[in-house]
């Protein structure tokens, strides 16, 4: 068994952690971080998870500095403008220099961690993220406060998940879905014609959009799977329905 471990997250929180405002003047404040306490931290959350779930090994998945969704759509995570702490750079380098890693060009640490729980199956994911709740397998999902619930994800549930993703979107993430529905209405929809693509595409259609306009949608939701990735080319595979 393998942890892998969403890094983008645990190195911002690390990072958080170190920042210290420091009053010079009156009206002169400046932001310090200490990279060693960034460090220090960052290796106890990674310990931390260790212990909880009883597995030794692990790897840490980062997103690349590239982003093959915003090449589909400029709009992708547009909305995030928010700055990096202070020390994340550095603190990134430092991990994948002296940890376990992985990374690969234009994906981001979802992709990665979706990649390599499905082509290796005894994994367990460790993430905030309610995104890899389409990722069938062992996903450990970290609270807002800190504590961790273990889960078993169906291959069945993994596809429902997405597909409900597809129609709903995800303002967070700068992508609208189809307009007019939420999760109540894509339950319904789904109920009524079933789990499928088909239902997706022909309620983009209802609404006035295209079959084109579904799949860009989709291909914002989906999180990576081994399927999705050409290991001898070393690129990534567009998803087709």
């Amino acid at each position: 068994m393998i942890l892998l471990i969403d890094a983008d997250i645990t190195a911002y929180q690390a990072a958080v952690r170190a920042e210290e405002e420091i009053q010079w003047e009156e009206d002169i404040w400046t932001i310090h971080s200490d990279l060693a306490v960034a460090k220090e931290s960052m290796i106890h959350n990674i310990n931390k998870y260790r212990e909880e779930l009883k597995v030794d090994e692990y790897k840490l998945c980062f997103s690349d500095s590239e982003n093959f969704r915003k090449s589909l759509n400029p709009q992708y995570k547009g909305n995030r403008k928010g700055r990096k702490p202070v020390g994340y750079k550095p603190l990134k380098e430092w991990a994948m220099e002296s940890h376990p890693s992985f990374s690969k060009p234009t994906l981001e640490a979802d992709d990665c961690l979706g990649i390599l729980a499905t082509k290796f199956k005894d994994t367990i994911i460790v993430s905030m993220d309610k995104d890899l709740l389409q990722i069938p397998g062992k996903f450990y999902r970290i609270g807002v406060d800190g504590t961790g619930e273990l889960l078993e994800i169906t291959e069945k549930q993994g596809t429902e998940f997405f597909l409900t993703q597809c129609l709903t979107g995800d303002v967070t993430d700068g992508y609208a879905g189809c307009p007019g529905i939420g999760p109540v209405k894509a339950e319904g929809l789904f109920k009524k014609h079933g789990f499928a693509w088909k239902t997706v595409e022909d309620a983009y259609i209802k609404a006035g959009l295209t079959a084109e306009d579904a799949l860009l949608n989709a291909r914002m939701a989906r999180i990576l799977r081994a399927d999705d990735w050409d290991f001898k080319l070393d690129k990534m595979i567009l998803w087709k329905p």
